[in-house]
């Protein structure tokens, strides 16, 4: 099978994308209501940290991919549980960003519309581009990360005569628990997410980039969330901010400039369109890469179509209501993602360098 692969560039368009994808759109750090912006940094900081974990696991095995690191660490019985957990992780993530989708769609237009309906139209553009792979995915993000910095930064000017500095005042009115608990929800979703490059950063030309695509995507994803956060804190204040499940339609909604500039929320479903294709294409693509490095298949895309409707009906079935959604990644998401965002990483990290140490003491 002809080897893919990407630059640098396209890797960070790629993550770009990724990070800003459903984040953008549901509102990032509301616990911390007017100190978001505190809550932001900090986990944008501890995300560069953890980043420098997934980066040096990558450099330690330059020809291997994930998956064949962890197996070659772990051996064939624990590597491969530690697999599958990466595995379910990424199609887990996937049917969630989906279930976004499906929420979003019958909330903002065709609230008579069948989820599987909006869950087929979507997986089947998912599953064409991942059957296409990382190379076209790469060439794709270039160009439409560009479209949605322009669409972002186009929009925001338009909110400035709306926006009022007291929402974002006083300083910790609140204590700092709720800032450390918005910091921690932040890091989870969306910037340690980006754990899934794990699985395709091997397809960069140059092996000596890992870290410099973990930094500069981000930075620039991080520096895109920040800017529409405050953005919609200083329109909406903090109690809105935290009511609506879709804070950045609420907030571009009420632009209105003499009934000649209006209706722009348009630009809010495109950006959580492009986003949120390129997470659940990505999420898709390490599953179906993970499933076929553990079962030793020559390639990985006569899998994307089952597993593109298995996402489906996982997404379909899981909650019963965004609300029930909602609950679920407030009491649980942060500490099932944690394991395997922090937790698995380290220990990979460990077990790698010692691999590698112990090998350089034998010859």
């Amino acid at each position: 099978m002809k080897k893919e692969v990407i630059s640098d560039k396209q890797a960070i368009s790629i993550m770009i994308l990724f990070i800003t994808g459903s984040s953008v759109v549901l509102g990032t750090a509301g616990e911390a209501k007017g100190d978001l912006w505190l809550a932001i940094i900090i986990s944008l900081i501890c995300a560069l940290i953890i980043a420098y974990v997934y980066g040096r696991i990558l450099s330690l095995f330059p020809e291997k991919d994930f998956f064949s690191i962890v197996l070659y660490t772990f051996g064939e019985v624990f590597g491969s549980v530690i697999c599958i957990g990466y595995i379910w992780f990424s199609f887990h993530l996937a049917a969630l960003v989906l279930v976004n989708f499906q929420y979003f769609i019958e909330t903002v237009g065709l609230n008579l519309t069948p989820e599987i309906v909006i869950s087929i139209s979507i997986m089947f553009l998912v599953v064409w581009a991942v059957k296409e792979g990382i190379e076209v995915l790469g060439r794709w993000s270039s160009l439409f990360s560009i479209v949605l910095f322009c669409l972002i930064y186009f929009t925001i000017p338009f909110l400035i005569p709306m926006m009022d500095t007291r929402n974002l005042r006083p300083f910790l009115y609140n204590g700092i628990k709720p800032v450390l608990n918005a910091t921690l929800s932040t890091f989870t979703f969306p910037f340690a997410e980006t754990v899934m490059f794990l699985g395709i950063l091997t397809s960069l030309k140059s092996k000596k980039s890992y870290y410099k695509v973990y930094t500069l995507g981000i930075l620039l994803g991080g520096a895109i969330i920040f800017s529409t956060a405050i953005s919609e804190m200083l329109v909406l204040g903090p109690n809105r901010y935290s009511a609506y499940n879709f804070p950045a339609y609420a907030a571009v909604r009420m632009i209105n400039i003499e009934e000649v500039i209006t209706r722009m929320e348009i630009i809010v479903s495109a950006v959580f369109l492009i986003g949120g294709f390129v997470k659940i294409s990505v999420c898709t693509l390490v599953c179906c890469k993970g499933i076929s490095r553990l079962f030793s298949f020559e390639d990985y895309r006569f899998l994307v179509t089952p597993i593109g409707i298995l996402i489906i009906i996982t997404a379909i079935s899981s909650y019963g209501s965004i609300m029930e959604m909602s609950q679920w990644i407030k009491e649980t998401w942060n500490y099932y993602a944690l394991l395997f965002q922090v937790a698995l990483p380290i220990i990979i990290l460990i077990a790698g360098e010692i691999k590698v140490r112990h090998k350089d003491k034998l010859f």
